[in-house]
C-alpha cells in the first residue's frame, strides 16, 4: 500500500485527508510541523509528500512551505511533492512547481482531482525507481560482465547486444559448436572472437575463414588442406585451416556457401576430429572449437536442398542471434565516438542524424561514415553535413491531436524525436503531437532515459 506523508498544521486538514485517502487504499503519516514531517521521512518509506506553504499563525507569506520544500528536495531528490496552497501565496507555490514540485492544489481542495493527482504522481514515481533500479542492476551486470571476462574491446551500451554478449560468456567453455547468425556487418566475428577468448581453448589458435570469399572449389582445399597434384595449380603440399586451428578454434564465417560436398567432409569432422587432405588417402586427427556464422536463412535453404539438415543441427548446438545495429539505438553513438577516436566530438545534430540512419550496412557501415567524417571535417567537432549521410524523412506526427489521440508513438519514433530535439522533452513531444506530460508518461512506461 502506498504512503502519502500529510504536513499541515491543522489537525482538522490532516484527520479530511486521511478520510479521504483511506478510503482508496492509501496509507498516511501525519505531522504538524516542518520538523517534524523532516523526521518522519528520515525514518519511513514514502510515496508522496502533501505539504501546507504555512505553518504560524497569521502567516500567509508562503516562506515556511518554501524552506520546507527545499529541505525535502535536498534530501529526496525524487520524492513527488504537492503542495497545498491558499491565493495568497499562489505565487509562491507556482515558483516551487517550476523549480520541481509535482504540483499545487488551492484550499479548499476537490476530492476526485485530488485523489488522481497522488496515484498518478505515485504510480510515475514508482515507474522512476523501477527505471533507477533496473539501470543500476544493468550497469552491476556489465560491471561484472567486464571483470570477469576477455571482451576483446568491444564498445556496446545497448541492452540487445549486452545480452548476446553475456550469452557467448556463457556457453564460450562448452565444448560445442555455437552458430551466430545475424546480418552482414552486424559484429559476428567479434562475438566468435569473445567466444575463443573466454573458452578453454582461449591460448590456441583463432583462425578465420570466411566461406563466402573463395570458390566453391577451393573451399575444401582451404578447409582441409591439398596434396601437391591434388588439383590444378596445387604444385606442394598445403596445410587447412582444421590442422592449423588445432588446439584452438575455427570460425567459419558465410557458412551457408559451403557447397554440399564440403558440407558433408565437415560433418565427419564435427563428429569425429578427423578428415583427408585433397589427394591424400591418410586420416589426420585434430580437436579444433569450430564457431560458424551466417546471415542466410538456413532452414529455408535446407527446404531448398542446398544445405544438410543433419549439419545444421550439428552446427546449431547454441545459436547467438546478433540483431543489426538499427535494432540497437543505445550502441550508435557510442561506437560512432569509438571510430571517431580521441579528440573528435560529435555535435547534437550529428548524433541526431546518426540515429534518424537506418544502417542497413551495420557496424560496418557505420565505421566507414565515421571514418570519411574525420578525413573530411574541417575541425575537431563533427557536424551532421560532415557525415554524408541521406536527411532523414520527416515524421508526419506534428499537428496530430494531443495526449493518446492520433496515432501512438512506438519506442523508436519516441528515441528519434528526443535524438532530434537534442534531448528537449517539449519539443519532441511537440514533434511527436503530444503533450509533455503525455510523452513523459510513455517514456516512463517504454523506460527510455532522455539523452
Amino acid at each position: 500500500m502506498p504512503t502519502v506523508l500529510i504536513i499541515d498544521d491543522n489537525a482538522g486538514v490532516a484527520l479530511a485527508l486521511d478520510v479521504l485517502f483511506s478510503l482508496h487504499d492509501i496509507a498516511t503519516l501525519r505531522a504538524a510541523s516542518p520538523q517534524e514531517g523532516l523526521d518522519l521521512l528520515a525514518r519511513h518509506q514514502v510515496d508522496l509528500v502533501l505539504q501546507d506553504m504555512n505553518f504560524t499563525a497569521d502567516t500567509t507569506s508562503g516562506a515556511e512551505g518554501v524552506a520546507l520544500f527545499r529541505a525535502i528536495r535536498a534530501r529526496h531528490p525524487e520524492l513527488p511533492v504537492i503542495l497545498l496552497t491558499a491565493w495568497t501565496h499562489l505565487d509562491a507555490a507556482v515558483d516551487l512547481v517550476k523549480a520541481g514540485a509535482a504540483d499545487y492544489l488551492p484550499k479548499p481542495w476537490d476530492d476526485t482531482r485530488l485523489v488522481a493527482t497522488v496515484n498518478n504522481l505515485i504510480a510515475l514515481g514508482q515507474a522512476r525507481r523501477d527505471l533507477a533500479r533496473r539501470a543500476q542492476a544493468e550497469q552491476r551486470q556489465r560491471r561484472e560482465l567486464e571483470a570477469g571476462h576477455d571482451l576483446r574491446g568491444m564498445v556496446w551500451q545497448d541492452p540487445a547486444t549486452e545480452r548476446v554478449i553475456h550469452l557467448a560468456c556463457q556457453v564460450a567453455r562448452a565444448d560445442v559448436p555455437v552458430l551466430i547468425s545475424g546480418p552482414n556487418g552486424a559484429g559476428k566475428e567479434g562475438i566468435a572472437a569473445i567466444i575463443q577468448a573466454n573458452s578453454a581453448v582461449r591460448d590456441g589458435p583463432f583462425v578465420v575463414l570466411n566461406c563466402g570469399a573463395l570458390p566453391a572449389e577451393l573451399i575444401e582445399a582451404e578447409l582441409f588442406g591439398a596434396e601437391a597434384g591434388a588439383y590444378t595449380g596445387a604444385t606442394r603440399a598445403r596445410e587447412g585451416r582444421f590442422e592449423a586451428a588445432d588446439g584452438g578454434t575455427l570460425f567459419l564465417d558465410e557458412i551457408g556457401n559451403l557447397p554440399l560436398a564440403g558440407q558433408m567432409k565437415l560433418l565427419r569432422v564435427l563428429e569425429t576430429g578427423r578428415f583427408e587432405r585433397l589427394g591424400a588417402n591418410r586420416e589426420r586427427q585434430v580437436k579444433v572449437r569450430v564457431i560458424s556464422a551466417t546471415n542466410a536463412d538456413l532452414p529455408a535453404m535446407i527446404r531448398a536442398g542446398t544445405f544438410r539438415e543433419d549439419l545444421f543441427y550439428r552446427l546449431n548446438v547454441i545459436e547467438l542471434k546478433v540483431p543489426p545495429l538499427a535494432a540497437r539505438p543505445a550502441d550508435i553513438v557510442p561506437l560512432a565516438v569509438h571510430f571517431l577516436g580521441a579528440g573528435r566530438q560529435l555535435h547534437a545534430d550529428a548524433q541526431a542524424a546518426l540515429l534518424a540512419h537506418g544502417w542497413p550496412g551495420n557496424v560496418r557501415e557505420l565505421k566507414n561514415v565515421m571514418l570519411r567524417a574525420s578525413l573530411l571535417a574541417r575541425g575537431e567537432l563533427i557536424l551532421a553535413g560532415d557525415l554524408g549521410l541521406p536527411a532523414a524523412p520527416a515524421t508526419p506526427l506534428t499537428g496530430a491531436a494531443p495526449d493518446d489521440a492520433g496515432r501512438e508513438p512506438d519506442r523508436d519514433a519516441i528515441g528519434l524525436a528526443l535524438a532530434r530535439a537534442g534531448g528537449v522533452v517539449a519539443q519532441a513531444a511537440a514533434e511527436l503531437g503530444l503533450s509533455r506530460q503525455a510523452l513523459y508518461r510513455r517514456m516512463e512506461r517504454l523506460g527510455i532515459v532522455r539523452p
